[in-house]
């Protein structure tokens, strides 16, 4: 039976550690390395209600892409919502391990299955931020094509249906779609890199209202897909490679985590 480091392990070979952003925390961040692994939950996030769905199935092990930990705890106590996770999961036994921008960056990983649920091909980087020790590039952003043009809305209806979004912001950069670029998440640090790359189509996350003003000023057709939308395409993925990795585990994707933002 597959223990939690042997999935620690794993993991530090399909997404690396190293290709992690220097602000990031990532790796086995609750439990023990030793603990054998019966059931395992993949989600986005490790919420209160993850939790209780692991508790309730009998996983001992979830998987998630956003840190449980992200910044420094000085305590650690039920009064507080990140000390009540910690201390539930102790209590029942269950460990997690988090990949975060080493999966966004990896070959298969966020972006590239992000780029195959808008449908493009010929998928490059868009902006390295680091090499491999064999000195070939790695990066989060992908930047890649349509097999054909597409009017916006077409796209925005199709983006909207593959991602299950229960809503998109957008803005029309008075253009057709075809050469588009992507970050899951995060990811308006980029925007101007997907314009300079002559991309007609910049989709990402989070955006504010002063990066609307510039894509429009720019003819960048620009959207906002949602932070959940645009990861959580990655919780397959990260569910397959552990079924196909490790025969013995029983993998779960969750059922009770889902898009927080609501539109009326």
């Amino acid at each position: 039976m597959a223990k939690v480091k042997d999935i620690l392990d794993y993991f530090n070979t399909v997404a690396p550690f190293y290709m992690k952003f220097d602000f990031d925390n990532i790796g086995h961040l609750v439990g023990k390395l030793e603990t054998e692994v019966a059931k395992v939950i993949v989600a986005l996030d490790i919420t209160d209600d993850v939790i209780d769905e692991a508790i309730n199935l009998g996983a001992n092990l979830i998987v998630s892409h956003h840190p449980l930990i992200f910044e420094a705890i000085k305590k650690v106590t039920f009064d507080d919502s990140k000390g009540r996770k910690i201390i539930k999961m102790i209590e029942n036994g269950i460990s997690c391990i988090c990949l975060h921008t080493n999966m966004d960056s990896a070959k298969g990983g966020v972006n590239d299955a992000l780029m195959d649920a808008l449908g493009a091909k010929n998928i490059t980087l868009l902006a390295p931020h680091g090499n491999h020790p064999d000195g070939t590039p790695y990066g989060i952003s992908r930047i890649g094509e349509l097999e054909a043009d597409m009017e916006l809305e077409s796209f925005l209806i199709n983006i909207k249906n593959s991602l299950n979004s229960n809503g998109l912001r957008y803005v029309s950069g008075g253009k057709n779609v075809r050469k588009i670029a992507c970050c899951g998440g995060a990811g308006a640090g980029d925007m101007l890199a997907a314009f300079n790359s002559g991309c007609d189509t910049y989709v990402t996350a989070d955006l504010k209202y002063d990066h609307f003003l510039l894509a429009k000023e720019l003819g960048l057709n620009l959207i906002d897909a949602d932070h959940f939308c645009t990861e959580n395409v990655v919780v397959p993925v990260m569910a397959e490679m552990l079924s196909k990795s490790f025969s013995t585990l029983d993998v779960v994707i969750s059922k009770v985590h889902s898009q927080a933002i609501q539109f009326i």
